[in-house]
């Protein structure tokens, strides 16, 4: 049998006032509450998941609010690492080898 070798992400966002952040996304059936993010001490959050290789679409959840990332307006269609979702905003992406 052939094992998918997982590689290990990390993934953070900036939200200074944020009391909760979790990570939703492909790779975990979207569950808004299944991969909490930790809060450093410079007010960044972040979580490491192992992923399989593959693009894998993303979003975080801001005290309880769908976020693409901090600061970037849900319709930005001029992201580079964004794409289009069935709901009309955005989802960002990332590509693992």
């Amino acid at each position: 049998m052939l094992k998918t070798k997982l590689k290990s992400v990390e993934f953070n966002c900036r939200v200074p006032k944020a009391q909760t952040v979790h990570l939703a996304g492909t790779f975990n059936g979207w569950n808004t509450g299944s991969i909490p993010l930790t809060k450093g001490e410079d007010d960044s959050w972040t979580v490491s998941v192992d992923l399989p290789p593959g693009r894998h679409e993303f979003k975080f959840v801001v005290d309880g609010q769908w976020c693409c990332d901090p600061g970037c307006d849900g319709t930005n269609r001029e992201c580079p690492k964004c794409v289009p979702n069935s709901f009309g905003t955005m989802n960002r992406f990332i590509d693992v080898d």
